[in-house]
């Protein structure tokens, strides 16, 4: 089968990790695989990719001149020339800009769309005019993939034009559990760690605050908040007004997250919202015990609140700092919280739970997947 799969770009987000697990598992099954990101260049390669795997840089085939839109209209143009000339059997694309775009480039060609949204919409705060470019061009999608169910009928409400909405969670490739199998607290310093952009949406403030509580208790703990994003400079002012700049880091981007997530005592995370997140996913995965805030969507799916994760309402500080403590403090909870999560998070997001979900889809849009 031939499989297109278009994103934005290959950074260091998300449903970057997803695009390169998703990539890398089909064409180690026997599948034709292309990998389009449409924005960015190769500078942004981020994850690894199988060398089977075919990248193409839509960017490379637009010229550079020419005003905004203009130069999206080219890229539209371009993006339909590739999709002529390669043929794909199905073509799956993710998040909002990209799913516009390819369902406008293959407008008439009679490749089956499956647009996939990686947050979720109800509440991600996207414009007023991306709501309506997402009401005007959704419905030509054969099949529309949401991360939880809990989005479902937001999201009809927000797109009622859709034919088909489908829940389809994000996988996590085999290496993450082998890792899980050898994980090691790193020794001396107990080290909280938390993954994300530095934005609005993460409350890494939040986090902050309810990290200096704790450590202002315990001088055995550190914090790390691994990303980048426009609010560094008031997370380092808030670091720095709290005395904390020895305690909490903020290191910038790394290509070796697992290897810091299993090292960890618990990864934190303290979102105001989520689609399904790959971080904690990840820290669940390799058996890292984890706190994480109840917003929508995604902790209250992965997590049983007290089995194999800790849950605490949205933006209350206090309630994160008690969860702290306890990870911090309660080594049999952790153990048993990580133990939990690693047999949970396989079982129900391994790939060989994933992918036939992925084929089924393929199946209902007149594509045959290799391994059905």
């Amino acid at each position: 089968m031939k499989i297109f799969l278009l994103v934005s770009s290959m950074g260091t987000g998300g449903a970057e990790r997803v695009a390169a697990t998703l990539v890398n598992a089909w064409v180690a099954r026997g599948d034709e695989v292309t990998l389009v990101p449409t924005f960015s260049g190769r500078s942004a390669m981020f994850y690894p990719l199988d060398e089977r795997v075919r990248v193409i840089h839509l960017a490379e085939r637009v010229p550079s001149r020419g005003s905004g839109l203009s130069r999206y209209l080219a890229r539209v143009m371009a993006l339909r020339a590739l999709i002529r000339e390669s043929r794909p059997d199905v073509l799956i694309s993710f998040l909002p800009n990209v799913n516009v775009m390819t369902l406008l480039a293959s407008r008439g060609l009679r490749i089956p769309v499956i647009a996939c949204e990686h947050n979720n919409p109800s509440v991600d705060g996207r414009s007023r005019l991306w709501t309506i470019l997402c009401r005007v061009f959704y419905p030509a999608a054969r099949i529309v993939t949401v991360l939880t169910e809990g989005v479902v009928e937001p999201f009809r409400r927000m797109v009622p034009g859709v034919r088909t909405i489908v829940v389809m969670p994000n996988p996590l490739p085999n290496e993450v559990f082998e890792l899980a199998l050898a994980r090691e607290e790193r020794g001396g310093r107990k080290r909280i760690v938390s993954v994300g952009r530095l934005t609005a949406q993460k409350q890494f403030d939040v986090l902050i605050d309810a990290f200096a509580a704790v450590a202002g208790e315990r001088d055995d703990v550190d914090l790390w908040i691994w990303g980048e994003g426009s609010d560094r400079a008031n997370l380092e002012a808030q670091i720095g007004r709290l005395g904390m700049g020895g305690r909490i880091f903020l290191p910038g981007t790394t290509d070796a997250m697992w290897r810091e997530l299993s090292g960890a005592r618990a990864f934190a995370m303290s979102s105001r919202y989520e689609g399904l997140p790959m971080a904690l996913m990840e820290s669940l995965a390799l058996g890292v015990p984890c706190v994480a805030s109840d917003c929508p969507s995604g902790p209250r799916e992965l997590t049983r609140d007290g089995q194999d994760g800790l849950l605490v309402p949205v933006g209350d500080r206090e309630a994160l700092t008690q969860a702290l403590r306890r990870v911090v403090d309660d080594d049999s909870l952790c153990r048993e919280m990580g133990r939990q999560a690693s047999c949970a998070m396989r079982e129900r997001y391994g790939l060989q739970a994933i992918l036939p979900m992925w084929d089924r889809l393929f199946v209902r849009v007149g594509a045959a997947a290799s391994g059905s």
